[in-house]
């Protein structure tokens, strides 16, 4: 490999993801600050990004997505697990159901409770609010004038009416906000979309700043590690091609590579225990036994039937010579199934009444969904997710090798607290009386394998065959003041200087609900904190 100059900025982001994005442009808004981003994947200028239906192409191919698998899991039958990560500028924003929602209050409450001052509720609403362009309208929970759009969804399909007639059929409480004033209840998802179209934090915070003269976004950058000298990171090493570069921080490297990747390149950097690095023959650089530790992730079953729903996605000849008219209705109205997010409704139900939130999500997807997509069935049907919103299930992320090019050693021990299971076996059983409530006689076929069980043992069977992610890892890079945490309040790693992580491996416990927008929101409040301590530190050296 051969070596190229040096370049130097303020500030190295390494990962422009949903985290990495917004970090770009909120500190690249002073025109005395240089920014430099990189991305290992590739722009998200692609139609199968742009077109919200499209999801499937990047969540089954690898030409915009790590694709990567767990360990064997336990909890599993010994089943690998799939990881689809967005591995492009926006990151899994630019591949995810695009469903915008926070969490719960309790869980930010939780984690100021925990001893990160600052992370309360009423801390971290602004910070939701700071990004949110919300077409429905502004109120205390909601703004408008941000850079991230978000929209209902635009052209819904018939099974949600089905689904939330159902729901009321067994009294299940309704909401119309999510991320309102209460949280339970059932209802349609919001979206981020603008104009029928996703609208991923490369569209949001990326293009419109794109000419910054002081904004520098590289892709096709691995990174291979941070470079630390006397105690601070001074810089990123990554390879670009077959050459490999450095760049140079003179204020920080701001690690937003993702629950997996932010680990790995600690890792690789000789940041994290020596037990994790000595197989490897990595030198220990700073010890810090929580890198990689507290993975956890919501556990998902999913339950799928056949059915007679005209205008849900399936495969069939009418099916696709349909399709040929939603093409062309996208096209010229950007309107129609081509916008859809698959999992257009949905809701958040208490399973435990004694729980500080509901502790399950549902979303009913207008397609039959099976592994992850990966599998197709002829005809059409619909699909119902359920998930346990705070699993007690925690495991790791290691190093495979020392190649940055291998695979992280994901392992995020599904069901091995027996407590999820208990809990997803309860989820199960409320959301197949949803699906046999009268609502759905009309549309309702065949169960997929064991999706309409009624006795408790073979539900458990079903999911551990089935049962995987939703898609949501963290707390791999933990915020905290403990032993095994990684960063502190202001997400800067303990021990060293000149280093953040910021993305959702900080986050302590998993946020109740998808975590896209709680990781834009972590990224709002970091560049707060960065451009704070900056004038903390000028103030400093001015002083002396």
């Amino acid at each position: 490999m051969t070596s190229a100059s040096v370049e130097t900025f303020d500030y190295v982001i390494v990962g422009a993801g949903s985290a990495g994005c917004t970090l770009a442009n909120r500190l690249s808004e002073d025109p005395n600050v240089s920014v430099c981003l990189l991305e290992a994947g590739k722009t998200h200028k692609h139609w199968s990004v742009r077109i919200p239906a499209m999801s499937l192409v990047n969540m089954v191919l690898k030409t915009r997505n790590w694709g990567f698998e767990t360990v064997p899991q336990k909890g599993l039958n010994g089943r690998k697990g799939y990881q689809p990560r967005g591995k492009m500028l926006g990151g899994s924003s630019g591949s995810n159901a695009m469903i915008y929602i926070r969490g719960h209050k309790s869980d930010y409450d939780n984690w100021a409770a925990l001893g990160n001052k600052g992370w309360s509720y009423k801390d971290v609403l602004p910070y939701f609010k700071k990004s949110q362009n919300r077409e429905a309208g502004a109120n205390d929970f909601h703004a408008q004038g941000g850079p991230l759009n978000v929209a209902p969804v635009k052209s819904p399909g018939s099974i949600n009416e089905i689904f939330l007639d159902a729901c009321s059929q067994l009294q299940l409480p309704k909401t119309d906000d999510f991320n309102g004033a209460n949280q339970e209840g059932m209802g349609m998802y919001e979206v981020t979309q603008k104009n029928g179209e996703r609208w991923s934090t490369a569209r949001a915070f990326l293009d419109p700043v794109m000419d910054r003269s002081n904004l520098t976004v590289i892709t096709g950058a691995l990174t291979e590690k941070i470079i630390i000298e006397d105690n601070r990171a001074t810089g990123v090493q990554y390879r670009a091609g077959k050459s490999t570069q450095t760049v140079t921080a003179t204020q920080e490297v701001i690690l937003s590579a993702g629950a997996f990747n932010s680990p790995q390149i600690l890792l690789l950097s000789g940041i994290g225990a020596k037990d994790k690095l000595a197989p490897h023959n990595i030198a220990q650089v700073h010890d810090l036994p929580g890198v990689g530790e507290n993975l956890h992730d919501h556990i998902d079953q999913v339950l799928s039937f056949n059915a007679k729903v005209k205008d849900n996605v399936g495969f069939s000849i009418m099916g696709g010579l349909r399709m040929i008219g939603e093409a062309l209705k996208f096209n010229n109205k950007r309107d129609g199934l081509f916008t859809t997010n698959y999992a257009e409704s949905g809701g958040f139900l208490y399973i435990d009444r004694s729980e500080p939130a509901p502790d399950i999500q549902l979303h009913m997807v207008r397609a039959l969904v099976d592994d992850h997509g990966r599998k197709l069935h002829w005809g059409h049907g619909y699909s119902c997710h359920v998930c346990v919103l705070r699993p007690k299930s925690r495991g790791r992320v290691a190093l495979n090798s020392a190649n940055p090019a291998d695979a992280p050693m994901i392992d995020p021990a599904f069901l091995e607290d027996e407590r999820d299971m208990e809990l997803l076996v309860k989820g199960v059983k409320l959301t197949q009386e949803i699906m046999r409530a009268p609502a759905f006689d009309a549309v309702r076929g065949k169960p997929f394998y064991e999706s309409d069980a009624h006795d408790d043992k073979t539900i458990r069977e079903d999911i551990r065959k089935r049962a995987d992610t939703v898609y949501h890892p963290v707390g791999t890079c933990m915020m905290g003041q403990g032993n095994m945490a990684v960063v502190d309040e202001r997400l800067r790693v303990h021990g060293l200087y000149g280093l953040r992580v910021v993305d959702a491996s900080i986050m302590p416990q998993v946020n109740s609900g998808n975590t896209n927008a709680p990781t834009i929101m972590i990224a709002e409040k970091a560049a707060d904190m960065i451009k704070e301590d900056a004038v903390k530190s000028h103030h400093l050296q001015a002083a002396e």
